[in-house]
């Protein structure tokens, strides 16, 4: 009897013609992902357009997340016009970014350069203290306990060292080559960024006009849960960044850290990125406390893990909430593929990309499940009469 069950339920996965359909669904999607690899050369001009088209729409979605709640406020509450209120707000953008030109820039621009300079000392003081600290006594019992070949870990360590700074300077060759493509996006991002804001209304229904009419419904649905969790990422990761950085600034300058502005700027920058963003903004802090005194560096790590503390207890559950419903471990496994795929641009858009795909990938099962019923329970299995 248990057999002639399996063969009933085998029978009906190969007869039920919406499996079969499934599977000859998947069969074309993988002959088509097969013939667009062969001639992937055709969609090069593409690519080339959607690179340079990419910076600046990177730069104005993420100033329209930050601008248009204050336009919509505006026009809801005191009946302001949309130009009116965008103007208003390009000028007092305006003024704050000149009076940071004026005031932090200077003092930002000195401590760069000074920290670019000291620096090769600080790495040479930090190898010396690493290796002080291989030659303790201590630390000799314990590496005799362990098996640690101490000679062979600051050879590593040394190796690592050199190839990263090696890295970096490649790297800002590279950097520097981008200087006029970065300039230009940063030039148009206000002209874009003015009419979006002003016909954001009109961008949905133009975006719905291309959608079959039967699914302009599940589409809109489907926008707005994208744009709720885009917003929400955005500005709850910049807020944040800005509250870290606040936060470390003041107590570098309570415990008298040197660079306590770039050391900080550093940090709200990294903080962007979840999670990893925080370990590799605490290391440049580390070689500065680490060189500067034993007790700097305690206090270094006292404020850094107060700052911590109050950005997971307090500041991320008030701001972030659960709007991404994103397991932490999920989120860190996501960055580091993203960054291997894509590099720094991986690792920064890593989050809202992987929202954004969840969004459209959770409603298409929905979607699959209604229109396949697949994962209905089947009526044979129904009828069976339960084992006792």
């Amino acid at each position: 009897m248990p057999t002639r069950k399996w063969s009933d339920r085998i029978k009906w996965m190969l007869l039920n013609q919406k499996v079969i359909l499934f599977l000859v669904v998947i069969l074309l999607l993988s002959l088509n992902i097969l013939v667009l690899d062969k001639i992937s050369y055709v969609f090069h001009p593409f690519i080339v357009v959607l690179e340079t088209v990419f910076l600046p729409f990177l730069l104005t979605g993420v100033a329209y997340y930050l601008l248009n709640p204050i336009v919509e406020y505006m026009e809801s509450r005191y009946n302001v016009r949309r130009v009116y209120s965008i103007i208003v707000l390009y000028l007092i953008i305006i003024t704050v970014l000149t009076l940071v030109i004026m005031k932090v820039v200077p003092l930002l621009s000195e401590q760069i350069t000074s920290l670019i300079v000291q620096f090769p000392t600080y790495s040479q003081g930090a190898q010396q203290k690493f290796e002080e600290l291989i030659g303790n006594e201590y630390f000799n019992q314990l590496q005799s306990t362990l098996g640690i070949d101490s000679e062979k870990l600051v050879q590593e360590f040394s190796g690592k060292a050199s190839s990263l700074m090696s890295n970096a300077w490649s790297g800002i060759g590279s950097v520097v080559g981008r200087i006029t493509e970065t300039v230009l996006a940063i030039i148009t991002v206000p002209f874009i960024l003015f009419y979006l804001l002003k016909d954001r209304k009109k961008l949905s229904p133009f975006v719905l006009s291309f959608v079959p009419t039967f699914l302009r419904d599940r589409s809109f649905r489907v926008m707005m849960e994208m744009n709720h969790q885009i917003s929400s990422y955005i500005r709850g990761q910049i807020v944040i960044s800005f509250c870290i950085g606040g936060l470390l600034y003041i107590g570098y300058l309570i415990i008298g850290l040197d660079y306590s502005l770039v050391l900080a700027v550093i940090a709200a920058c990294t903080s962007i990125v979840p999670y990893l963003g925080p370990a590799i903004a605490i290391t440049p802090a580390l070689v500065v406390a680490m060189v500067t005194s034993p007790v700097m560096l305690l206090k270094m790590l006292v404020i850094w893990t107060i700052v911590q503390l109050i950005e997971g207890k307090f500041i991320s559950p008030q701001i972030m909430g659960k709007t991404m419903h994103v397991h932490p471990i999920t989120i860190i496994f996501v960055i580091i593929t993203a960054g291997n795929l894509f590099g720094m641009i991986g690792i920064i858009l890593a989050v809202p990309g992987y929202a954004i795909l969840k969004v459209i990938a959770t409603h298409l099962f929905r979607w699959f499940k209604l229109r396949t019923g697949l994962y209905d329970p089947p009526e044979t299995l129904k009828a069976e009469p339960s084992a006792e």
